[in-house]
């Protein structure tokens, strides 16, 4: 089972940040806009507490009404700037970290999509869909609300201890004589709070793994009465889930009180000292107003920053899996100098190969293979013999460990995947069906093909029929992974995918092992047909799918150990001959 790393409480890196602002840059001009305006903002929301000491000292208290009107008009002007300058920072910050997302989002599509098999080997969907999703979203609202906050924030920090220190020094200081503390409290979060953070996205990552799991396996949970072992299993996980969820809040939960505990005791400071003094006639009482003000204000930005460093702790836990996924290189990847392969007759060979899925645990052993351009080559053998790989190293969906393979002559390691994998049909046992139309599936290889050609190939496996029968035929819609479909169904289509395709060779991997014989036997005609011409590989079972083969090659523990005919396999004895004696043990015709 998979299991995600549980956070370690590191500091922040500046590193990731850094890779983040790689994405803010192409947006500079309209992150500036939103920076002049947030010193508009601030700069409205300065004034205010400003104002109201002017009209105390110079109206209410001299009792001179005149000009308060105009005080009055000015503060709500300045309340205004601040709002309308509020809600337009912040859609230029949606807009910027949309677009931003957006592109983050494509990057890591487009690099997931060039991964090798091992890549998933490793990641369960469900993880790599939290990538995308989650962690993305993390990252999104830091952009969206927490880069123009932090802007803000300091502006209003440094205005206010300008004012105050403009003001009256002495008090000043005696109002900011709490900072301290408030330092330290922020160094002490900051320490705990980004653990937590890592150990949250590691328990979503595992929810949504999970979930993805249960749902597709759905079928089989219910054919074995899975439910309540699955859902405690799940439960498990959301518990653990609440758990680091909870730890995060609480640890947020006691910061924002103790800052304004601390912030309390500023204001107490401030009417200590600063009532006496208005006693004595050293300070006007409109001053001491509006460093009461001020000092509220002051505690608020600390406030909310402790809100951002909250989500930069969050995004930095977010970006660290994010830039994993990106920094992921696949083993297998164009080389440099990597030429285009030419069209090909089809011609194979295995010269000596070996691959190991894991270090130390070879399963293909020194294989020598050989296809001649058209050859039909079946490859037959126990479960766990080899058989599968072979086809996948064929596609280079892996690379081989030792050994060399090549088509007409040329190393498959050398040639560009594309060019390589666009002359190979694969049909696997278990073939997916995308959401969309059958004719949409038909054609996902050759996107170009007319319905003329959809509908031909799908007439020659024998898929037309049934096709014909659905309530919208060609265009019905069929539902994740071919909901709508059987299984017989789904193997027909796929069948029809990879041959509208035209491929070269035809890598056929259990491929009429989900269809009932009747169906076999209609379509056996047509696939001898379809691969004339062709080099075909044929992994099989069913050792009657494979009888007409030109030549079988049969492994056993990741060996060739024997290699021939069907009639003169069955002739020479051994596994060959001991596996179709078990699959024909009734009616068996001795002459193959």
């Amino acid at each position: 089972m998979f299991h995600e790393a549980e956070g370690e409480r590191k500091p922040i890196r500046p590193d990731l940040l850094r890779r983040l602002l790689t994405y803010l840059a192409p947006y500079r001009w309209q992150i500036a806009a939103a920076g002049f305006v947030t010193v508009m903002v601030a700069s409205s929301q300065l004034a205010g507490p400003y104002l109201i000491g002017l009209a105390i000292d110079r109206h209410v208290m001299t009792g001179n009404p005149d000009g308060l009107g105009t005080l009055a008009a000015v503060y709500l002007a300045t309340f205004a700037i601040a709002w309308l300058g509020s809600f337009y920072q912040t859609y230029l910050m949606a807009v910027v970290g949309q677009k931003a997302i957006y592109q983050i989002r494509g990057d890591m599509f487009a690099h997931i999509q060039k991964q090798d098999f091992r890549f998933f080997d490793g990641r369960p969907a469900g993880v790599i869909i939290s990538r995308l999703t989650a962690d993305v979203g993390a990252i999104e609202e830091l952009i969206v609300m927490g880069v123009i906050h932090v802007i803000a924030d300091f502006l209003l920090l440094a205005g206010i201890i300008a004012l105050m220190l403009a003001l009256d020094t002495r008090l000043a200081l005696v109002s900011l004589a709490t900072l301290p503390l408030v330092v330290l409290l922020a160094t002490g979060f900051r320490n705990r709070v980004l653990g937590a953070y890592r150990e949250v996205r590691a328990k979503i990552a595992m929810i949504n793994a999970n979930l993805q799991e249960s749902i597709s396996g759905v079928r089989v949970t219910q054919s074995f009465g899975r439910e309540e072992v699955n859902q405690e299993q799940f439960l498990r996980t959301n518990r653990d889930n609440l758990r680091a969820n909870l730890q995060a809040a609480s640890l947020f939960a006691v910061f924002v009180p103790m800052v304004e505990g601390v912030g309390a005791l500023g204001m107490a400071l401030v009417i200590w000292y600063g009532g006496p003094a208005v006693i004595r006639g050293t300070l006007t009482l409109g001053v001491l107003t509006m460093f009461l003000t001020y000092v509220t204000r002051f505690y608020q930005p600390i406030r909310d920053l402790s809100a951002v460093y909250n989500q930069l702790q969050a995004a930095t836990a977010a970006a660290e899996k994010i830039f994993e996924v990106l920094d992921a290189r696949p083993g297998v990847a164009d080389r440099p100098g990597a030429a285009d392969l030419p069209a090909i007759r089809g011609k194979v060979d295995f010269e000596g190969v070996g691959f190991a899925y894991h270090d130390g645990q070879p399963v293909l052993h020194d294989i020598y293979l050989q296809a001649q351009a058209g050859e039909r080559i079946a490859i037959v053998g126990p479960t766990g013999a080899g058989k599968t790989t072979i086809l996948a190293l064929l596609a280079r969906f892996y690379e081989p460990a030792e050994g060399v393979i090549r088509i007409d002559g040329r190393d498959t390691t050398q040639v560009t995947l594309h060019s390589l994998r666009r002359q190979l049909g694969v049909v696997l046992q278990d073939n997916f069906i995308f959401s969309g139309t059958i004719a949409d599936n038909i054609r996902y290889g050759r996107p170009g093909a007319t319905d003329l050609e959809v509908k031909a190939a799908a007439q020659a496996v024998g898929a037309h029929p049934f096709i014909e029968q659905l309530p919208d035929g060609y265009a019905t819609e069929v539902h994740e992974r071919g909901g709508r479909l059987s299984v017989g169904q789904r193997q027909l289509v796929a069948f029809a995918r990879a041959l509208l395709a035209d491929p070269a060779i035809l890598l056929l991997d259990e491929a009429t092992s989900s269809i009932d014989a009747a169906t076999e036997l209609l379509i056996q005609e047509a696939l001898t047909r379809l691969m004339e011409g062709r080099t075909t590989f044929i992994v099989a079972h069913r050792l009657s799918t494979v009888r007409h083969a030109d030549r079988i090659y049969v492994m056993d523990e990741g060996r060739v150990v024997q290699e021939g005919t069907h009639r003169e396999l069955l002739a020479e004895g051994g596994l060959y001959a001991h596996l179709h004696e078990q699959q024909f043990a009734e009616n068996v015709d001795p002459r193959g």
